[in-house]
């Protein structure tokens, strides 16, 4: 329960996030690493005091300092860099500002198709924020998968960060990555600069009507995806899968999920809203829901594990 001062904060709380925003496209992380931030002007000065006052930069003797956190997330190129991860957070920030209207409708608030192929820019940039976040996180689930040989079917493998690493983690396995023809096509470019061209194909599909070759695959991945379905989706999609893998194949499920109440974790249950505005059936479910659709196409799900911060993803196997 919130107190009156929480209340006034979280009013505010957008400024906060507004400025981490604003600070990136402008470059104030690495021009402060590299010495050239021009606090001369004023409303860099303002930004980069904005930026100590919520904690991103450290300011001593009038100069600006990146905090470790910053060094590591916040520079392009850093050991954990966030910030094509933090611009799809910018992307999707108008929309916030309709709430109302969904709320009023239950309709997403902008087309998903803008960020899917239908505007070039978007898509890229829609990609390649999905490929830095992916990478990102993935770094800390790929070896929770363990031992991954043989072939592996990557559903709604968007621009191919997952395929990557589970490839780079397993040299004895090949991927078969799927995902809508503009998203594959920036996969393709992913995938060809890591050089891993020979052993992840960039197959162009639909997982919501795609037929895959039967009892093909050892392993099917479905990463950060489903929640964008409806549950009547969601079970075909994974009946599907079921068909595809051999039989004692695995499936793994990784998404932001709740408890039963869809209350908790908060980000979760936020998340679930972002979701809502920006998809159809957007929405974030409980564990619990999911290893019944899981029973329904067919396998048998094991435990749920969380996955390493910074995001509140759980990991979710299942056995045909």
């Amino acid at each position: 329960m919130k107190s009156v001062q929480e209340i006034v904060d979280l009013a505010s709380a957008y400024y906060g996030s507004a400025v981490l925003f604003a600070a990136i496209d402008c470059g104030v992380f690495e021009k402060v690493e590299a010495g050239t931030l021009d606090t001369g002007r004023r409303g860099m000065r303002l930004l980069a005091d904005a930026c100590v006052a919520e904690g991103l930069l450290e300011k001593r003797d009038g100069k600006y300092f990146n905090t470790p956190a910053g060094k590591m997330a916040l520079i392009p190129g850093g050991p954990a860099d966030l910030t094509k991860a933090i611009r799809y957070n910018r992307d999707v920030y108008p929309a916030w500002g309709k709430l109302a209207e969904l709320a009023e409708t239950g309709r997403p608030v902008e087309k998903p198709e803008i960020h899917l192929g239908e505007d070039a820019a978007r898509t890229k940039a829609f990609a390649a924020s999905m490929f830095g976040r992916a990478m990102g996180i993935g770094k800390g689930i790929v070896p929770m998968l363990g031992a991954l040989p043989g072939k592996i079917l990557d559903l709604a493998g968007g621009p191919g960060a997952y395929a990557i690493l589970m490839c780079q983690a397993n040299p004895s396995a090949a991927c078969v990555t799927v995902d809508l023809k503009a998203i594959a096509a920036e996969a393709k470019g992913y995938v060809e600069k890591f050089g891993l061209a020979s052993r992840i194909e960039c197959r162009a599909g639909d997982y919501h009507a795609d037929e895959y070759e039967a009892e093909a695959y050892d392993v099917v991945t479905i990463f950060g995806a489903l929640h964008q379905e409806s549950p009547e989706q969601i079970v075909d999609i994974l009946k599907r899968a079921n068909r595809a893998l051999k039989p004692g194949g695995r499936l793994f499920v990784l998404d932001m999920m709740t408890d039963a109440t869809h209350t908790a974790p908060k980000f979760s249950a936020l998340f679930a809203v972002n979701m809502a505005l920006t998809t159809e059936n957007g929405w974030v479910f409980s564990d619990e829901e999911l290893k019944g659709w899981m029973r329904e196409a067919g396998f048998t799900p094991g435990e749920t594990r969380p996955v390493p911060p910074p995001m509140p993803h759980w990991l979710v196997e299942a056995v045909k």
